[in-house]
């Protein structure tokens, strides 16, 4: 446990902040198994408009750091790969 206060303060910041990154993290994830399933069964349109949530949520997630640029990039690319493949 820390000893002063800001070094307390830090551990609670730390706490919600991880909390927060594995969220945004979370709905990446469940965004883009929602598209991939959309592909699967062949829904065109949905899956396009998933696409475009991915990209955005990926982008956000990227620009907040809660994930790296290039595995934004790659997950996008990913995703439109599938999407363009219908």
């Amino acid at each position: 446990m820390p000893n002063k206060a800001s070094a307390m303060k830090e551990l609670r910041k730390g706490k919600k902040l991880a909390a927060h990154n594995a969220a945004v993290k979370k709905n990446i994830k469940h965004l883009v198994k929602q598209t991939i399933k959309a592909v699967e069964s062949g829904d065109k349109a949905t899956a396009t408009a998933l696409a475009q949530k991915v990209q955005k949520a990926t982008d956000k997630a990227a620009k907040t750091n809660v994930i790296k640029t290039n595995k934004a990039n790659r997950q996008k690319s990913s995703v439109m790969t599938k999407v363009n493949a219908l």
